[in-house]
């Protein structure tokens, strides 16, 4: 098992992404615990791309609710179309946020965040949770970011949910 997620060397943010899949894709192989999976996967997440902070929400009954983080203690429910996470999960999208401020309805569970991407993770087409991650600085995100972090969860749902 890949015991070290640090990237350095890594001349840009793809190249770090490719690296990280690679070591990922590994680091999860054979696991099937969903907790598990996704504790390792913020912690990986956290320390390769040093995010503000990094988890998942849930979905459970008509609610998501926290799972797995790293960062800030967060809000533990989070209703569908509410907030970035939950309207990531209604639209069954991505949703990269440059400036939480910006965004109607969002949930500030940390007054420090201050740009957010959301990825739903897929089963059979459903929304099994999302993740979330923050950063303390505006327009953080972009679609580098989206296109490898819906790779992650791509790979998160094959592996958890099928």
């Amino acid at each position: 098992m890949e015991t070290s997620f640090k990237l350095e060397g890594t001349k840009n943010k793809t190249e770090r992404y490719n690296v990280f899949l690679k070591q990922f894709s590994s680091l999860i192989e054979n696991e099937s615990h969903e907790i598990s999976v996704l504790a390792n996967t913020c912690a990986a997440l956290k320390e390769s791309f040093n995010f503000f902070w990094v988890g998942f929400y849930l979905v459970e009954n008509d609610m998501l609710i926290l799972g797995p983080f790293q960062g800030n203690v967060a809000c533990y429910t989070i209703p569908k179309g509410k907030g970035v996470c939950g309207t990531a999960w209604s639209e069954k999208r991505t949703l990269i946020v440059p400036d939480v401020d910006e965004f109607p309805g969002h949930i500030a569970c940390s007054s420090l965040s201050r740009s957010e991407i959301v990825v739903p993770i897929f089963s059979k087409g459903e929304v099994k949770g999302v993740l979330d991650i923050d950063s303390d600085t505006i327009n953080s995100f972009d679609s580098i970011d989206k296109e490898y972090l819906e790779k992650v969860t791509e790979l998160l749902g094959k592996q958890l949910y099928e």
